[in-house]
């Protein structure tokens, strides 16, 4: 499984979407993600992919959360 499948696993999950609505271009703002949504799927996310994710990363897209993780997983 990608890092990008799990994600929007997670995102699915957390926001109660079909994961058809999540791919790489979608925002978190077209998903109606408050902070707290947010904060939530970072905590997931941490504890799946064994990471610290720095919250002051302005992450807009689920591509950039992607990158992200994968670039701390190096």
């Amino acid at each position: 499984m990608t890092v990008f499948n799990k994600v929007q696993d997670i995102i699915a999950d957390e926001l109660g979407k079909d994961k058809e609505e999540i791919t790489l271009e979608t925002t978190f703002e077209a998903l109606d993600a408050d902070s707290l949504d947010l904060f939530q799927i970072i905590n997931d996310i941490e504890d799946e992919f064994d990471v610290e994710v720095d919250t002051d990363q302005d992450l807009k897209t689920v591509s950039e959360l992607v990158n992200y993780v994968e670039e701390l997983k190096k």
